[in-house]
This record gives structure tokens, sequence and C-alpha cells, in this order.
């Protein structure tokens, strides 16, 4: 990087990168100074604005700095890097910061170093004066963070520029975190040899330039020579800084991942605890604890972010700290591991063997990151060439045969890793062709016709293969959307395609292929089917017909041939469509035209037809149109026919003169009353001279007239004619009102009728449960009736009639009614329940009585009222009651009554029942026998009462699942209770049952089962020890139920009669001495079972005895069988036992069997 100052009054900036204009100098007598900061490609440079925020620029750029006094700010670098202030031949002053080695072209001459006194203000850099970055780096908060991600190298400024170098380099795996920023190529001369002040500022040796004339000067700011005693206490400084730094703790790790971790550290303390000012620096390795490290992090914030790991890979990492130039000692080393990841990015595939259908590939595998490779995915373009892939193989090998592939065409393939925790990227396409000759793209078809529904295509075959080679043609078409379907397949060289749409555009190419190659698609032919006829146009209609003219509408026919705009013939002709010609009224696009100039009262003929470019269509469906007549003349007056009637009159009347337009005349008659003055009223429409007028009033005076009408309209009214009417029967009469006086009798009051001409003789009353059911219940002339005996809430129904001496009037408006709601009626079915279904209930002190519900009388029954004796028992709406607290076996009396929202109905008739006597009670159980495996239980009469021989007790007993089941039910005193365990407690309760119900259960009785003996041992085995002692064993017992087994063993030899004790314990040998010679004995041995207290001990049967008889040794063993056999023991020297005893008798046995069946063949045979 390198920081161009020039000195000026006032000079234009460059212009900005951003295209910004930069503001104006800071105004001032004082030299004002811009420094240019020039950021070469692959560099970041960074630098705090005013505000205190951090923005980033993007190289290569020239950032302007503003100097208000003039003068060069200090310069701190880091370790490994000089800044030096050059000038070149126009007197621009460049202050550049390059590692150590890169030496600078001769053609700058030295300059003076920056002084050492502060400077006052600090830069100015405005936020116009940066230009806007387009990198992808966001800077952090503070400027401390932007040290988090990589090892910088820093600029010291009073604004704290941070120049961030070549950050793509810090992104490769293998090399360094801390690398170098690249040195930037330029057209300068470099000399051969660099050197450095030991402040940090390098000086330039050698000639200048030719046109620089400016003599060599010392730099300014180079330092004096020191004394021996500053010497001195810079050490001492130095070791001091040293011991401070030197308690850093071992780095934490966390938020492993598998490419990035995590790392944090304690800050540097002093001895008392107080926090050091200083800058970190974090190194890395995954060589081992004792590998190369590398830095990867440098400044003052306490954690690192980590990235770009290898997964699956160990890494320390140790830390230290640094002030003031002064270093301190690492840290130890922290180690973690990386989680495992998905394989890296394998490489392309490469070609093994190739031919003209196939192609064999193989890959390499790539970094597995710590899982498995399981399987390999390669996918191909298919040889279109539009990259799109599909999948040709999935599996665990690396290599595969892609066959059934065309000659001399190129296919592109790429290859990716699967392993457990994900797949990697694919590999770099690389494109493989197969061997042979590629044939040229077939010529496009050609058209050779076309129709509404078909295309006829020709073609010819593709250059660069033999007429004897046989070619499959496949001809592909387009209609929507952008892929071809194949519409012909063969080896013609042409074809009609069928099945199009009329008026469609369609897109055909086609391809070859033969046995051996395949060719691509061919050039594109674009055609057009041709459209069809039209159909006639639809819905022809007239409108606004007049005398002189119409109004003609239509719509577009249901098929219009394919074809775009239509144009529409109207033509017209006078009569019949079949005489006279036809003349054209309208030619164009519209769909509706005006035909007038024509003659009143005429018949017009009208049809329709659509043209397009494919042809004229068919004429429509001819319409007849008829122009109005004029509006006829006034009528004569209206005369009456035959007699006048009292609700019709018979009118007849001449048509109105003949002037031409009384064709089609149609006639309207109005009638209105003289006495009332009402509006006028139409009786009558029509082409009759004649009508009947009905529905007029009996006895009243009524005037007629009458009009004609004609296409055109009505002609006027003709002069009136007056009638009046004879007597008739009386009007329909009005409702009748319903007067209900009770919920049995009702009163029916009604108006006088209208009379009709003639006096009413007498009004008939009609009464019934519904119309069908109606009944003449009154004729008179009251003006009331009273009707009695209904049912109460009961729907009834009237009528009124009046009559006089012309006959009877028409029936009044049905009236309904309802009687009111009563009582409820008496209830009925009322007896006694056998059983209760409530188990809480008892019959002893509990009846059940049950009712039917009786006649509501039009309200809801809303409870029951039951009597007993003097008491009364009100229930809800329900038809069941269960009367509990009652004396066991005693007598009652029982009466039930119904209550509405009217009141109480009537009681029931008398019912007498009886109490059930009380269950009995349980009776009490006792344990009379106690058995290892059994119970048995026995019980007594209940103290209550004295159970009857039909009593039957219920014995329970409690299961695991603390629940009681029935192990017994019967009439029996005793019951053993069977199968149990040994040495357990039961719980048991009894209940007695019998005619009076089941009766209450016991209390509940625990019994325990008595401990099983010990089993009885075989034999036991004796064996001879040296001298006169032999040893006895047995076998062993394994414990009971916890308890302990102890076996005791007695013998009885010599004269003695009795057995007696010589061991008892839990060993299961046992070796007796001091026993006499040739003296038989007899050992038996017997189990006991101990208790876990010790407070009792169960000891079963002996075991069968086993004999024995010591013998010296200088004369053969011999042991006695038994007594009886004791000589014949001693002479073979055997010591026998039971065992030994029943072998020689199955041994004896065998070989009698064998014998016999000897003699018995040897006997057969001869």
């Amino acid at each position: 990087m390198y920081v161009t100052m020039m000195m000026m009054d006032h000079m234009e900036l460059p212009p900005m990168p951003n295209g910004d204009v930069p503001l104006h100098m800071l105004n001032g007598d004082a030299p004002q100074q811009v420094i240019l900061v020039q950021v070469n490609p692959g560099e970041t440079f960074t630098i705090r604005a005013e505000d205190g925020t951090l923005q980033c620029i993007q190289g290569p750029a020239e950032v302007p700095m503003m100097s208000p006094n003039g003068s060069i700010p200090p310069i701190h670098v880091p370790p490994g890097y000089i800044s030096q202030v050059l000038e070149d031949n126009t007197g621009v002053r460049r202050v550049v910061v390059t590692p150590h080695s890169e030496c600078y072209p001769p053609s700058y001459s030295p300059a003076l170093s920056p002084p050492s006194h502060p400077l006052a203000p600090p830069y100015i850099a405005h936020p116009q004066f940066i230009p806007a970055s387009h990198t992808a780096y966001y800077p952090p908060a503070s400027p401390s963070d932007v040290a988090t991600q990589f090892y910088q190298h820093r600029l010291f400024y009073p604004e704290e520029i941070i120049p961030l170098y070549a950050m793509s380099s810090f992104i490769g795996r293998e090399e360094p975190y801390c690398k170098p920023p690249p040195k930037k190529q330029n057209n300068y001369k470099t000399s051969s040899a660099c050197s450095s002040t030991t402040n940090g500022h390098g000086k330039s040796h050698g000639s200048g330039s030719p046109g620089n004339k400016r003599p060599e000067r010392r730099s300014r700011g180079s330092p004096k020579s020191s004394d021996p005693a500053d010497q001195q206490d810079h050490n001492l400084e130095t070791r001091r800084v040293q011991e401070m730094l030197s308690g850093m703790g071992r780095p934490q790790v966390s938020k492993v991942q598998s490419r990035s971790a995590l790392v944090s550290w304690a800050r540097a303390a002093q001895g008392d605890g107080t926090p050091i000012s200083c800058g970190y620096e974090l190194m890395l390795t995954d060589k081992g604890s004792d590998g190369k490290y590398r830095v990867v992090y440098s400044g003052e914030l306490l954690e690192c972010h980590l990235t770009d790991l290898r997964p699956a890979t160990d890494y320390h990492v140790r830390v230290s700290a640094f002030c003031n130039a002064v270093r301190g000692p690492f840290s130890e080393p922290a180690t973690f591991t990386t989680h495992c990841g998905p394989p890296d990015i394998p490489q392309a595939p490469r070609l093994s063997h190739r031919s003209k259908s196939f192609l064999s590939l193989q890959w390499k595998p790539p970094v597995d990151n710590g899982s498995r490779i399981t399987n390999y995915i390669l996918e191909w373009d298919e040889g279109k060439k539009n990259s799109i892939f599909r999948e040709c193989y999935f599996g665990s090998q690396r290599h595969y045969k892609v066959v059934r592939l065309c000659p001399g065409m190129g296919y592109t393939f790429r290859v990716a890793a699967l392993n457990d925790i994900g797949t990697s990227g694919f590999s770099p396409e690389v494109v493989f062709q197969t061997t042979g000759s590629h044939p040229q793209l077939p010529p496009a078809p050609r058209l050779v016709k076309v129709g509404s529904a078909w295309v006829t295509l020709e073609w010819t075959r593709p250059s660069g293969c033999s007429q004897e080679e046989p070619i499959t043609y496949t001809l592909e078409g387009q209609e929507e959307g952008p892929e071809f379907h194949p519409k012909y397949s063969g080896t013609d060289v042409s074809c009609r395609v069928e099945g199009l749409r009329r008026s469609t555009q369609y897109s055909f190419r086609l391809r070859a292929c033969s046995a051996d190659w395949s060719t691509g698609p061919s050039a594109v032919l674009v055609c057009k089917t041709s459209p069809e006829k039209p159909g006639p146009p639809t819905d022809l209609r007239v409108d606004d017909v007049t005398s002189h003219s119409f109004s003609v509408m239509w719509q577009p026919p249901e098929d219009d041939g394919g074809s775009g705009p239509l144009t529409y013939i109207l033509e017209i002709t006078e009569g019949n469509s079949r005489e006279g010609p036809w003349n054209d009224v309208y030619r164009g696009p519209g769909m509706q035209h005006v035909c007038d100039g024509l003659r009143p009262a005429a018949c017009y003929s009208l049809r329709l037809c659509s043209v397009n470019t494919g042809g004229q269509s068919q004429g429509s469906v001819s319409l007849c149109v008829q122009t109005l007549n004029l509006p006829p003349a006034a009528c004569p007056p209206p005369r009456v026919v035959g007699h006048v009637r009292h609700k019709e009159v018979n009118l007849e009347w001449d048509p109105p003169a003949h002037d031409g337009a009384s064709l089609g005349v149609e006639f309207s008659v109005e009638m209105f009353k003289v006495e009332e003055t009402l509006e006028q009223e139409e009786v009558y429409r029509g082409r009759s001279t004649e009508c009947t007028v009905g529905s007029l009033l009996p006895g009243a005076i009524y005037k007629f007239r009458v009009r004609a009408a004609n296409d055109a309209g009505y002609g006027p009214y003709s002069e009136a004619t007056e009638v009046t009417t004879a007597a008739g029967p009386p009007g329909q009469c009005r409702a009748p009102h319903v007067t209900m006086s009770s919920h049995t009798c009702a009163v029916v009051s009604w108006e006088a009728c209208a009379s009709s001409g003639a006096d009413i003789s007498e009004y008939r009353l009609d009464w019934g449960g519904d119309q069908d059911s109606l009944e003449l219940v009154y004729s008179g002339t009251n003006m009331f009736c009273q009707i009695s005996n209904l049912e109460a809430a009961s729907s009834y129904c009237c009528r009124l009639q009046a009559v006089n001496q012309a006959g009877a009037g028409p029936h009044s408006e049905l009236v309904t009614c309802r009687t009111p709601a009563a009582i409820p009626d008496a209830v009925q079915g009322f007896y006694l329940q056998d059983h209760i279904d409530a188990h809480h209930y008892s019959l002893s002190t509990s009846l059940s009585l049950v009712w039917e519900e009786p006649c509501c009388n039009g309200a809801e029954i809303t409870s029951y009222t039951i009597a007993m004796g003097d008491r009364l028992i009100s229930t809800g709406n329900v038809t069941c009651y269960v009367v509990s607290d009652l004396q066991p076996d005693s007598e009652y009396n029982f009466q039930v009554r119904a209550e509405n929202a009217m009141g109480a109905g009537a009681f029931s008739q008398r019912l007498v029942a009886r109490t059930r006597p009380l269950p009995p009670s349980p009776p009490r159980l006792e344990c009379v026998a106690v058995g290892p495996q059994s119970l048995k239980l026995r019980w007594g009469d209940g103290s209550r009462t004295q159970c009857s021989e039909d009593t039957v007790y219920t014995l329970q007993m409690e299961d695991r699942n603390q629940r009681y089941i029935v192990i017994y039910r019967g009439p029996s005193h005793t019951f053993r209770v069977q199968r149990l365990c040994e040495s357990s407690r039961y719980s048991f309760r009894i209940q007695a049952v019998s005619e009076a119900g089941e009766g209450p259960f016991s209390e509940i009785h625990t019994f325990s089962t008595a401990k099983s003996l010990p089993p009885t041992l075989k034999a036991p085995r004796v064996a001879q020890v040296e001298g006169n002692g032999c040893e006895v064993t047995w076998e062993a017992v394994p414990p009971m139920k916890g308890d302990r087994i102890a076996y005791l063993l007695h013998v009885l030899g010599g004269r003695d009669s009795e057995y007696k004790q010589v061991f008892k314990g839990e060993d299961t040998t046992f070796q007796l001495s001091g026993l006499q010679w040739n003296t038989d004995y007899r050992f038996r041995v017997c189990v006991c079972r101990r208790s876990a207290d010790a407070s009792q001990e169960l000891c079963g049967s002996f075991s069968p005895a086993s004999h024995f008889t010591p013998c010296r040794s200088d004369l053969a063993l011999a042991v006695e069988t038994s007594s009886a056999s004791a000589p014949a023991a001693k002479a073979f020297g055997i010591a026998s036992t039971d065992g030994q005893f029943a072998t020689m008798m199955v041994v004896g046995l065998a070989f009698l069997s064998f014998l016999m069946a000897f003699i018995l063949q040897f006997f057969l045979v001869e």
C-alpha cells in the first residue's frame, strides 16, 4: 500500500470512484495537505470516519485523506514490516508500507522521517472522501473486531487506518493463516539491496533519476546514539513487562464444528489481579503439540473464530500476550478435534476405454473428512449440451461403463461422493467423445402440401452416409410448449402428418439414425395449417319493429373456421323466401343493422352468412318479419246478448269500419260501476267480437266500452253501454269469531252478510275436528251459537254460510280454534316391581313402584305425588319411583296422582305392598387346618338371624391385583383352598345369600400357610480314607424361601441299637475316624430348615442307610452289602451298597433272559 502526500494550498482532488464530488478543503491560513492512499488490487483499506463507524474500500482505488496542519502523522508498523517516506520527481511524497525484504525503485529520493511530536489536529477522513466499496466483506462494529478474522498488518494512525491485505489468500486450507501480502508489480526498476532503520523507517540508496536535482538528505526522524545507562533501563523495563505477560492460561475451545471453532482466553493480569492493556497472538497447528505453529490472530480481543478448518482433524492452539514490542511466553496448548463432514469435491473422472457405443470411466476417491465414503453419484448430459445433467450411476464402485452411445459424439460427465454426513459438490465437468465418424445433420424437412388437419412433408438422406446403409428417420413435431414429440418413425423419406388443428402453426424437425450412429435434430421447419369455411351466424333476431322499419341482430357462428375476423352478409326479400330475389342490404364486420323504408303490414324474409379466407358459409335459416299496421278506428258501442244474470252478462260488438288496418285486430273491453267511482278494469282482450263478463255483484249497475288494437297500437274507445245485474244468493260471510268459555264449551258469533238484492233467510254453522269432519251444528237467524261437550286441549274448525230466496251463498273462510288445557286424568296401571335395578337399595327396606303415564289434557305433566298413608312423596316427571327407609317385612298402602300446570289430577286406585325380611348376616370364618399349600376354612351361622337350609355362602379370596374373586359358592360350611404358596398370607371374606337377598360381607380374615418340610436325600456315599477312617458325602439342597439349610448325619455301628448323631452343619462332607476294623456301620442323613430368625427349625425324613465296613490295608477291601451276603462280599473284596445290589440283580436277570431265549430257539429249530 502506498500513501501519497502532496503539499498544497488549494487543489482539485481526483474524482471519486463512485462519481461523488469531493468537498473543498478546510478554510485556514495554514498550508493544507492531501494524502492519497493507494489501495492495490486484492487489498482492502479500512478507515474510521468521524462518527466512529468503519468503512472498507476494495482495491484498486485511491483514497484522498486531508491533513489540516500539513504535517505527516507518525506511522507504527507491525513486526516484519517497514514504512518509508519517498519523494518522486514531481515533489509528491509517498509513505510506503511493505515487508522488510521489499526494495523500492532508485528513482525515489530519501525523504524526511515524520516528526516525533504529536499532531494536532489529527487526520480528518470525511465520509464523502471514502469511495463506495463493492466488496462482500462487511466491517465489524469496532476496529478490534476486524482483527478476529485474520492476522492483519495494521497502521496505527490517530484515526485508526487499518489496511487488510489480500483477504482471499487466507482461504486455502493448506496455506498458513499468517501470509504477507503479494508484492505489487510495477514499472519501476528495483535496486539490489534494501536497508532499514532502527525505528522502523527505511531509507533508499542509489542515484536519482536524471530529472531529479534535489540533493540527498538524511531523515529527520533518525535516532541519536543512546548511552549505556538508558540501554540498561530499557532492558529492565523489558524484563518487567515479560514477567507481567507470563501468566497466560490455556485457551478454551468451544462451538466446535466440522470447519470452524471458537477459541477464547482470559485477559492477562498483574500479580494483584489488575488487568493489563496488551495485545494477544493466537497460533494454530495440526501437526501435533510439538509441530510447527502458525499465527492465525493478533489483536486485543479475547476470542477468535477459526474458520476453514479441516474436518476430523486434531488441532492445537496456544496464545501469548505482547505489549510495546515485548512478547510474553506462550501458554500451554489446548487440543480439540473438528467434527466429521461431507467428502471433498472429487477430481474429474478420467477415461479408461472407449468405442463407438460405450465409454468406460474411472475416478479417484476424494478425502472422506472422517466418514467413510459409501456411494458415488455419476451424472451426464446425455450428449444434449444443454447443461442439464441426469444421474446415470449410483453405487460404491469407482468405475462405470456407459453403453448405448452414439459414435463420434461428445458427452459431459461429473461425479460426486456421498458419506453418512452428506454429499460433496460435483467435480469439474469433463467431456469425452466416442470413436467413429458422425454423419452430418439431415436437412430440414420440406412442405409438400398443406390442409386444414394435415400436412405432407418430405426430406432427403443426410450427407456422409452410403446409399446402401439403412437409415431410420424420426420426424418430431412441436405444437405447444418447448418440447418436440415424435410424429413419424420409419425408413420413408416422406410422410403425411394428420390429426392437426386447423389454422395452427407447427414446427417440425428431423432425426436420422442407423445401427451404429444417430444424428442430432435438423433445422426446424415452421408451417401453418389452412383454415376452413366458417359456419352460419347464430341467433338471428329482430327488434324495434315499426310500420316502416325494424332492427336486425345476430351472434357470431359457433365455428369461425380457424381464421381471424369475419365479414357478414345480410340479405332481404319481400314475401316468401322461395319466390322473390335476395338483395344485399349489409356487408361488414358488425353484428347489427337497421332496415328502413319498408311498407306497412308487409312480410319480409331475412337470411345471413359469414365469409373468411377459407370461403363463404352457408346461409342461416330464413327469418320472416312483418311490419306493423296503422291503428284502427273506433268501434260501435257493445250490446247485451240474452238475459242479464246476477253474476254475469253476455256482450257483443261490431268491428270498426275497414280502412286497410283491420287485419289482425285485437279488442279490449273495459268495465266500471256507476255507483262507485272506481278505476276502469279491463275484463276482456282478444280477437273475438263477443265475451262473457263474470264475477259481478247482484243488483249492481255497470258500464262497458270497447276499443280495437293492431300492431300499430290501440284505437279510440266506443260509447259506454249501461247494464243492471239481477238479484242473487248472498255473498261470502266474514269469518266467525270463536270464544272459549271453558275447556268443554265454546261460543261462536258472526256479523250480518250482504243481501245481494234479497233478504237473508237463515245462517248455517258447520263445526268439526278438521275440514273433512265438518257437520252442521246450527241453522237459524241468530248471530251466535254455543257449542258444548268439547275435549280439552283439542283443535276444532268452523265455517259460516248465509241463505236467501235466490239460494245459499258461499262458505266463509275456515276458522280454527283450540280448547284450553285441563288437569291430568287419573293414573292407570299402578303396580309393584319385583326387583330394583339400583344396587344401593334393598328389597327389605325399599319398594319399587311403577305406573303408566295418564292423559295430560293439553299441559305437559310436571310431576307425580305418591300418597303413603298420611305421607305425600313428590317425584319428578318419572313413571317409576323407589320408596326407601321402610321397615322390613311390613305392609304399606300407596296411591299416585299426576300434576301439570293446570293443577293436580285424581288419585289412582289403592296399591297394597309388603317389604321383604332382612338378608342374613355373614357367618364367623375360621381356619381349622393349615398346610404348606392348602388352608381348610370353616364358618358358622351369623348371630343376627338363624339361617335356613336354603342359605348359600359365597367365599372370596384376594388375588395379586388386590381384587376379591369367588373361590366357593354353595351351602357347605367348610372348604379347603388348594394350590397355595408356602409361608404366605392370604385374605378372605364371606357372605350369606338367602331368599331375602345378599347379605353384607364379613370382615377381612387373614391366614398364613405353613412352611414345607425339606426333601429326603438319597443314601450318602461312604469312602474309606487312610487308617480306620471314612469320608461321608451327600447331595446339597438349595436354600428354601431364604431359609438356611443344615444337615444331620447319624451313624449306627457295632452293637449299638440306635443311631447316634455325629455331625450337624451346612457342609455336605464329613470325615469320621477311629472306626473298628471289620465292623458294619450304617450312615443316614436328613435336611433341617432354619428360619431367618432362628425361631423354628424343620427337619425332613432321613435318607436310606448306606453300609460301610472298614478293612485293614494288607487285606482286600471288603464292604458288606447286607447281613445276608456278608461272607460272599468278603471273599470277593467288594463294598456293597443298595445301588450295587440293584446292578447285580439287573445283570443276573439279563443273563437269565438270554439263556432262556437261546434254549427256546435251539429246541424250535431242531
